[in-house]
């Protein structure tokens, strides 16, 4: 841990929430003198303290080991560059336009690859709205957990889950990508 990068990032932090060394110090339990120790790279948090830190802060407790922060390059909101994530331990669905750094239930998540796999399905156009019937038996042991429709600047999820019928109502496919995650079978692109 490099002291005068952690304590360069605690000063920008500080200054960005506001706080003066005083008022930092009274959160966590500390003098304003340890503070401004840091804040000169003269000493580093001591690592009872970094959970505090994070949750004022609001950042991860590696970023302040590493005393830097990145961020993305900006991105036009295209939706192609879309990633979904799935906890494996609660089932958590996020997504992401960019790259970022997700974690949930203290797991860092990779993207969803897509498998070579494709679970059948019919769809029919009703009222202009397209209907996907899937063939799954929606068991707790086999379940499509969600189903997402991307088009390049919005995306449509609907959440499934097991003992629930085996389909969906979409706006009317066109040029979108359609994808399928199976608790099972994986992560699928259908269309």
């Amino acid at each position: 841990m490099d002291c005068q990068k952690v304590g360069d990032l605690i000063y920008r932090l500080r200054k960005e929430k506001q706080l003066t060394q005083k008022e930092l110090a009274n959160q966590i339990g500390i003098s304003d003198k340890t503070i401004s120790k840091w804040e000169r790279g003269l000493g580093c948090p001591d690592v009872s303290l970094l959970k505090d830190l994070s949750e004022i802060f609001q950042i991860n407790i590696e970023k302040i080991l590493d005393g830097k922060l990145t961020s993305n390059i900006r991105k036009g909101g295209n939706m192609k560059r879309i990633e979904f994530y799935v906890c494996p331990l609660c089932g958590n669905v996020l997504t992401s336009s960019n790259y970022v750094d997700i974690s949930c239930c203290g797991r860092q998540l990779d993207p969803l690859t897509i498998v070579d796999h494709q679970i059948p399905f019919q769809m029919k156009n009703i009222d202009g709205e397209s209907l996907l019937t899937f063939d799954c038996q929606m068991s707790k042991e086999d379940y499509i957990s969600f189903v997402a429709y991307v088009e390049y600047d919005r995306y449509y999820f609907i959440k499934l889950y097991p003992e629930q019928a085996p389909e969906v109502r979409l706006p009317e496919l066109r040029r979108g990508k359609l994808y399928c995650y199976s608790i099972k079978e994986g992560f699928m692109l259908l269309k």
